[in-house]
């Protein structure tokens, strides 16, 4: 079991639930049975129309709640929660995913060992499979040259099986948001979530914007949570594939410097397009209506993304930014069949 460092810092662990009463009958228990010493659990209720809350006051008194008018989604409904919570750390925690007793402990103590570092995750074992990472997260976030999202342990569908192969603690681009540790000030001081993003890619957004400024993003080893994963949405959704084309869109047009910023974005211009394509030839008609819906979405708020990419500070090159992948994600896994992490020249 891992040590305090010195006095323990005061962690809010905050579950933002719309409708998951069965998730929390679950996984809620495991939560607040950690052994953490100095520890606040808090469920965010983003206007639930099932019975959560009223389960939470009967079964979970000692669990504050914090109940949002409407349901803001992921990015907007956390915004609004952690306006209301004071703490050193967040952990932001998806109700489907189950905990063990010591598992804050080792992503704190990797935290405070470097002030630079501003968000944390730890591995990602699949709940219902656990022999195998979990797609969300696996072992921490990373993203090619063209702005495609995959992890340490998982490439597009592919999902590589537990075997202690990740067992060094190290940064990484982006922390999934389904168990993700970040300093409190540093979550206010770049104002949190882009609540536009509503939901999907909002903590990659996040974790950029941090590096942008100088900050680093964590992988921790000694830290293992278990997700079910697809809890909200199933993984072929057309409300999915929406809201994760467009907002790969707002976020590579936010964060890309200018020198940057155009070929990288007309080549992700033409996979869209070839994505799109893709999922009509095997009659996914509704994904690839939802890309194009993404695209005329992202067009229709240019000017609030103009407003939002020059505000946005970019000091760190993305090339010296680490996980950043220099090379094409599709063209390793599609066109040259490689499936594993350790395939890829990282």
């Amino acid at each position: 079991m891992s040590e305090p460092i010195n006095k323990s810092p005061k962690v809010a662990v905050v579950l933002l639930n719309w409708n998951g009463r069965h998730w929390m009958e679950r996984f809620l228990p495991g939560v607040l049975s950690s052994t953490y010493p100095n520890l606040e659990v808090i469920v965010g209720d983003n206007a639930s129309t099932d019975d959560s809350v009223a389960y939470l006051k009967a079964n979970f008194p000692t669990v504050r709640i914090i109940q949002n008018a409407q349901n803001f989604g992921f990015a907007g409904g956390y915004n609004m929660v952690l306006k209301q919570v004071e703490a050193d750390y967040y952990v932001l925690l998806n109700t489907d995913v189950e905990v063990a007793g010591d598992w804050i402990q080792p992503v704190i103590n990797c935290m405070e060992k470097d002030a630079l570092i501003a968000a944390a995750q730890p591995l990602f074992i699949l709940q219902t499979d656990k022999q195998y990472l979990e797609y969300s997260g696996a072992a921490g976030g990373l993203m090619d040259n063209y702005g495609y999202m995959f992890c340490q342990g998982r490439l597009f569908q592919h999902v590589e099986k537990d075997c202690n192969q990740f067992t060094e603690s190290k940064e990484i681009f982006w922390a999934c948001g389904a168990c993700l540790f970040i300093k409190a000030p540093l979550f206010h001081l770049i104002e949190g979530f882009d609540s536009d993003f509503f939901a999907h890619q909002e903590e990659v957004d996040l974790c950029w914007r941090l590096k942008n400024i100088g900050y680093k993003i964590y992988y921790c080893a000694e830290s293992r949570v278990y997700h079910v994963g697809g809890g909200m949405l199933p993984p072929s959704n057309p409300l999915k594939t929406f809201l994760n084309f467009r907002n790969s869109l707002y976020l590579l047009y936010k964060n890309l410097p200018s020198n940057q910023f155009y070929k990288r974005f007309f080549v992700r211009l033409i996979l869209d397009g070839a994505a799109g394509a893709k999922f009509l030839t095997e009659g996914k008609w509704k994904e690839t209506i939802a890309i194009l819906k993404a695209h005329f979405a992202f067009y229709a708020n240019w000017s609030i993304l103009n407003k939002k990419r020059k505000a946005t500070v970019k000091k760190v090159e993305l090339e010296n930014m680490p996980g950043f992948y220099a090379g094409s994600i599709i063209g390793d896994y599609y066109f040259k069949g490689k499936k594993n992490i350790k395939e890829l020249d990282l």
